[in-house]
């Protein structure tokens, strides 16, 4: 199977999960999971949740954040990765001024 985001229309979602501002979305689901490439305007958060029936992979594409897992604040790069497992929670933040570009991966578990 091949995905290709460029083909998917984007989505704003407004206050993604309580978050602050708004996030921009092109999203691949079925059954067994989501797939989805985002971007966080400067100052934008997904707002704090837990992951109950599946785990995430957050790949940072461009620019730089954090992540609030287990209570830290974690920084994020070009290049890095964030793993949440199943039963946790964490909250994706855009602290800098520029956008910042990712690739979320949460299989059904």
């Amino acid at each position: 199977m091949i995905i290709d985001f460029n083909s998917i229309p984007v989505t704003v979602v407004p206050n993604m999960r309580g978050g602050e501002k708004e996030v921009h979305l092109r999203k691949f689901e079925n059954d067994l999971g989501k797939i989805m490439r985002g971007k966080l305007i400067p100052g934008a958060s997904i707002g704090m949740h837990v992951h109950e029936t599946s785990s995430e992979v957050i790949y940072i594409l461009a620019g730089q954040g954090k992540v609030l897992y287990e209570g830290e604040y974690l920084p994020l790069t070009a290049g890095t990765t964030h793993y949440c497992p199943k039963g946790m929670g964490h909250s994706l933040i855009n602290d800098s001024d520029a956008d910042l570009e990712f690739l979320a991966i949460i299989p059904e578990q």
